[in-house]
């Protein structure tokens, strides 16, 4: 774990080190508020330990930009001032601080209070953790998916780049869930999130989006590459076999992709993603259309089934099924997600 300590005096920056040298973290420095604004937007730390009177921004207003930051605002902060002033402190835990030692601090105290602070730092960190992940696949939850899709779009917003997002949806799940009940279709959903987030790069995110739907967010990327990606995840997924009694479950997965526009909000990038995916359900599963045109390549070329021949049930896109050890088929019924024509295409 890592902590910040800022203070103007090098004496007191020495004496805190100094103190903490034992404890199993590993400790930055800074000299002056702003200097440690920086410092901790770089690099994230698990607690700071701040001087209340600094000269170029005081520790107060330090905490409050701290608190005001997105990605700051769940570091601890522990106070260290000469000050004995009940106001201060009361300032202090006010603006968010989870402690506020007095100077000269005593060496035992210091640590003490310190570990107690990243103690529940880390029961925070667990929590938010458990909290951003699906249970089942162990991917990242709509909540995780949204802030990270926040965060591209204000990127992209700010800086120009490319900003690409997929949707997916397991086709026929429902079928396979009352085929060959819940405990099959749940080692599905997880082989189906795994085989996803293999393709993914380190900068994508894969995620769970509902109940049988995924997403992946695609930074720096064209709607062409993403769609390249999402043709990787669908054989992936087309791939996959779980074992259930004397046969074979195989599904497959249908794919939406939408690039960003100079003008899209993020709502109407989910939409065009999802309308994309609606496409590929209604051309009869097991592809991927990208909004406003086709993923490039014909069928016979990527291995999809032709929507004809889908419609028909005569390839992998009408799967959801079990392959029986004598070579046959059991093919479920379409499944339904939502009334009306969606719920025949879905």
């Amino acid at each position: 774990m890592k902590i910040l300590i800022v203070d103007d005096s090098p004496d007191a920056l020495r004496v805190a080190r100094a103190r903490l040298k034992n404890e199993p973290v590993t400790i930055l420095t800074a000299s002056g508020g702003k200097e440690g604004l920086d410092l901790a937007r770089r690099e994230s730390p698990d607690l700071c330990l701040l001087d209340v009177d600094m000269p170029d921004l005081s520790g107060f207003d330090l905490c409050r930009a701290l608190k005001a930051d997105p990605d700051c605002r769940l570091i601890p902060v522990i106070f260290l001032s000469g000050s004995t002033n009940a106001g201060d402190k009361v300032k202090g835990l006010d603006l968010g601080a989870v402690d506020y030692v007095t100077k000269p601090f005593d060496a035992f105290e210091l640590r003490a209070r310190v570990r107690a602070a990243l103690r529940t730092k880390e029961l925070q960190d667990l929590l938010a953790r458990h909290a951003r992940i699906d249970p089942l696949t162990k991917l990242p939850n709509r909540r995780a998916l949204m802030d990270r899709l926040q965060q591209a779009w204000s990127r992209v917003r700010r800086h120009g780049g490319d900003l690409s997002l997929i949707m997916a949806d397991v086709d026929r799940f429902k079928d396979i869930n009352d085929s060959f009940g819940h405990t099959v279709g749940d080692r599905l959903l997880e082989m189906a999130a795994g085989a996803i987030a293999s393709q993914c790069r380190e900068a994508d995110l894969a995620g769970k989006y509902g109940g049988d739907e995924f997403a992946i967010v695609v930074p720096d990327e064209t709607a062409d590459g993403a769609a390249s990606l999402a043709e990787r995840c669908r054989q992936a997924v087309e791939r996959l076999r779980v074992d259930a009694d004397d046969r074979q479950v195989a599904t497959t997965a249908s794919f939406g992709v939408a690039q960003m526009a100079p003008d899209d909000s993020m709502e109407a990038l989910v939409e065009r993603a999802d309308a994309a995916l609606y496409e590929a359900k209604a051309a009869g599963r097991n592809t991927v259309r990208t909004s406003g045109g086709e993923t490039p390549g014909d069928d016979e070329a990527t291995g999809r089934t032709p929507p004809r021949a889908a419609e028909s049930g005569a390839g992998p896109a009408e799967q959801a099924v079990a392959a029986r050890p004598d070579g046959g088929t059991a093919s479920p019924a379409g499944r339904r997600r939502h009334g009306g024509e969606d719920a025949a295409v879905r």
